[in-house]
């Protein structure tokens, strides 16, 4: 890793050693694009597929052969599964608008939760998740592939060590071309552009890594008002939901402006940060460029990739689990945190609909 010219201190996590302990892991849903990483070979390390719950049986085909799956693995009662299998957690990946259902099932088991982005497509929905975690005591994380960024974590440590000063403002562009140019599987292309189980287009796909972001860097403020504009740029084919948004969330001393899109040149997920006394533009999940004085150049920095169990979903939730990690309520993958940000997302959903700032 490039030296730069400030000093700083890195969190301890870095040194920090964890246990080698598997989970046993249940599968809820294979119609998400992101279920594929989760029977990669070098995150088996951490978990142990113990069970697979699918209802439909042309996409438990597609699996089973896809990679050499056990058919015994496979169930179309999701009930049946976590009776029968017993796993200390489960994954969710069906559509946003079935997390609560899989918490509804697991939490009374006493069965951990970790569900892909966003927590839930209302505040509804995130407030009985809540409940339910708190009732009987389980996790439930969300994911966010940017929560694995070292990029992020190192311009978090450089605000902690005050070298950027306060936040003043920040920027935070994510997406893509969209999911048809991208070519997602059509099982997931059906869930993104339906606006009841994605809860949305664009803004609920991508809105939401700005928003968690945000918040983490604000340590659980809320802002005081959400604005947003919306708009369907290819109506020909994202007929029901938007394919572009802009979110701007104003807080008491600082704003943040959120691009969300379905209509980028090419992938990206970024996060421009500017202090009172420097800025730290985050490019990508491995590179920093920074500039902390006026009259000193700006400066690259090239990173390391996060060490487990930083570095995949998985390894974190099988960490958190085996008690070598104490989630932080306005953690990443912290249900306080990802609750704000579904209540964020909704009031930027308003925003659009009624041309009106919302405030909290």
């Amino acid at each position: 890793m490039k030296k730069v010219g400030v000093i700083f201190l890195f969190s301890l996590i870095t040194f920090q050693c964890f246990s080698q302990e598997k989970i046993k892991l249940g599968i809820a849903g294979l119609t998400h694009g992101h279920v594929n990483w989760v029977f990669d070979k070098e995150v088996r390390n951490d978990i142990e597929i113990v069970g697979i719950y699918e209802s439909d049986l042309e996409l438990i085909e597609k699996y089973k052969d896809r990679y050499e799956l056990n058919e015994n693995l496979f169930y179309t009662d999701f009930e049946k599964m976590l009776d029968e299998v017993k796993p200390d957690a489960v994954s969710a990946f069906g559509a946003t608008i079935e997390h609560i259902d899989v918490v509804r099932a697991s939490a009374p088991r006493k069965i951990h939760v970790m569900v892909e982005k966003p927590l839930a497509t209302t505040i509804r929905d995130a407030r009985e998740i809540e409940n339910l975690a708190k009732k009987h005591s389980i996790q439930v994380l969300t994911n966010y592939e940017t929560s694995w960024y070292n990029s992020n974590q190192y311009v978090k440590e450089l605000l902690e060590a005050n070298k950027l000063g306060k936040i003043k403002k920040v920027m935070i562009n994510s997406g893509h071309q969209g999911p048809k140019e991208i070519g997602v599987s059509e099982e997931f292309f059906e869930i993104l552009v339906d606006p009841d189980k994605n809860g949305g287009g664009a803004l609920m796909d991508f809105g939401c890594y700005g928003a968690n972001l945000m918040t983490w860097l604000l340590k659980g403020e809320k802002p005081v008002s959400v604005t947003a504009v919306t708009n369907q740029n290819k109506p020909e084919i994202y007929k029901k939901v938007e394919d572009e948004a802009t979110i701007i969330l104003q807080y008491e001393k600082a704003q943040a402006v959120i691009q969300a899109s379905w209509d980028w040149t090419f992938s990206r997920k970024d996060m421009e940060v500017y202090g009172s006394e420097g800025y730290a533009i985050a490019s990508d999940a491995k590179t920093v460029r920074m500039k902390v004085s006026e009259n000193e150049p700006e400066e690259i920095v090239k990173l390391d990739s996060r060490k487990s169990p930083y570095d995949n979903p998985f390894a974190y939730l099988a960490a958190v689990l085996n008690n070598d990690i104490e989630m932080n309520n306005y953690g990443l993958y912290a249900l306080p945190l990802n609750i704000i940000v579904v209540e964020i997302l909704e009031k930027a959903k308003e925003s659009a609909k009624t041309g009106k700032t919302v405030y909290f």
